[in-house]
């Protein structure tokens, strides 16, 4: 395996810890333990640390070493709000566009994550969670809405682990909910109602977060 091949296994490694909540914020990457993990030598890993921090999930400081991002819980807030915004709009004005069949992907993509519940692997979980949400933003015809909602998601996986990480529970509610926006779409549901549902659904995600974090904050 060539170094190249050996940098981007110790990429995929850390940031599927760190996606994960495994690796959460402030703990400490240390060169020569994460290199034992992997079975690799300091050098790829190192490498990897340096296009983590330049992601924004990393951070160095002198005479301390790599850590993970705290996250910023306003930076959090304000990117969460704005796609909250952007995205039900954009689902919005894609209902024109929602044939059956982009609707019953909805459903298929739901139904998967409802039986990944049982087995629960965030990493995952997040992933097809974002397949359900893009299956119902992408049809929108405007370029430069949609344009709007890949920023956000980009933004956000630049600032924050999964929340299905940090909030195990969180993963099951957003499921049904889920499953209620899908019935809205099914039953031929208001365009504002259906632009609602989607705001209010992503806004508990922040809200749950930023609840358990204020939880861990007041016990430390």
């Amino acid at each position: 395996m060539n170094t190249a091949s050996k940098s981007q296994r110790a990429y995929d490694h850390l940031h599927e810890r760190i996606e994960s909540g495994a690796y959460g914020p402030g703990y400490r990457l240390v060169l020569h333990t994460v290199a034992r993990e992997i079975g690799v030598s300091v050098v790829p890993v190192r490498e990897a640390i340096r296009r983590l921090e330049a992601e924004g999930l990393v951070t160095f400081e002198r005479n301390v070493g790599a850590r993970v991002a705290d996250i910023d819980p306003g930076q959090l807030e304000e990117t969460t709000q704005t796609l909250a915004v952007v995205e039900g709009a954009a689902v919005a004005f894609a209902l024109p566009h929602l044939t059956e069949q982009h609707v019953t992907e909805a459903r298929r993509l739901n139904d998967r994550l409802r039986q990944s519940l049982d087995d629960f692997d965030p990493v995952t979980f997040t992933r097809r969670n974002e397949a359900f949400h893009r299956a119902l933003s992408d049809p929108c015809p405007n370029p430069q809405l949609r344009g709007l909602v890949d920023d956000g998601w980009r933004r956000l996986a630049k600032i924050r682990q999964s929340t299905f990480g940090f909030v195990p529970g969180r993963a099951r509610e957003s499921v049904e909910e889920h499953e209620r926006i899908v019935e809205l779409l099914e039953n031929g549901a208001d365009p504002r109602e259906v632009e609602l549902a989607v705001r209010e659904h992503r806004l508990r995600s922040l809200h749950a977060f930023l609840d358990r974090q204020h939880d861990e904050s007041a016990a430390s």
